[in-house]
């Protein structure tokens, strides 16, 4: 498992699809994606803990006319995604290899439209509360980053984490627009989501699990 992972890591500095530390643009990508990767001024999605990319290639074949970007500090998970996307020749696809908490060094105020985050990890214990990814330092961060008019998606089968969230937001008066369901597959949003699972909600859609699912907009 250990030579698999170090192969994909050597492939991974060959992919240009992906930027990670010591690479070129890595740092200076900053606010030029449209311009230096894209090459086009398409509306950016980002898909936040993306792990394998299922949802950023997933939209990225549904939207030829808008860009994604993976976001995950895990190298060997974003090879995936990557592979996936230069085998079916996806240019509207990126990967970038970094903490979610550092996306401000990566996005400009306003370059991100979308943000999709789909079954983070729900950090039960109250000591990580704040590494939460819907907790109020990282909403902060993505109304920063994004643009008005931009959606903020959230899945999870974790009705604790889920629950948070909605305590969060609750408390904020700078959203709007907040779409809520307890169970995706039963609802009038299902059709959002194009068929596209991650591999964490196939599993525990699977064992019964209902999915959460809430959106919306800034003021």
């Amino acid at each position: 498992m250990m030579r698999n992972k170090q192969k994909r890591f050597a492939e991974n500095r060959e992919r240009p699809n992906i930027f990670e530390p010591e690479k070129p643009g890595y740092e200076e990508i900053k606010g030029n994606w449209h311009d230096k990767y894209f090459e086009n001024d398409n509306h950016i999605t980002l898909e936040l803990a993306c792990g394998k990319g299922e949802y950023t290639t997933g939209l990225a074949r549904h939207y030829p006319e808008r860009n994604f970007i993976g976001v995950d500090i895990k190298g060997d998970r974003i090879w995936w995604g990557s592979k996936d996307a230069i085998d079916e020749n996806l240019s509207n696809v990126a990967f970038l290899r970094t903490q979610i908490q550092l996306l401000e060094k990566f996005f400009v105020d306003g370059e991100v439209h979308d943000i999709w985050i789909t079954f983070p990890d729900p950090r039960p214990k109250k000591r990580d509360i704040k590494r939460r990814l819907t907790s109020p330092r990282f909403l902060d961060m993505y109304k920063k980053v994004m643009q008005k008019e931009g959606w903020v998606y959230f899945k999870t089968d974790n009705p604790g984490l889920f629950d948070y969230t909605l305590e969060v937001l609750s408390d904020r008066d700078d959203i709007k627009n907040l779409c809520i369901t307890r169970d995706l597959y039963h609802s009038e949003y299902i059709d959002e989501h194009h068929g596209i699972k991650t591999r964490f909600e196939k599993m525990f859609y699977e064992k019964g699990f209902s999915i959460k699912y809430l959106k919306f907009q800034w003021n």
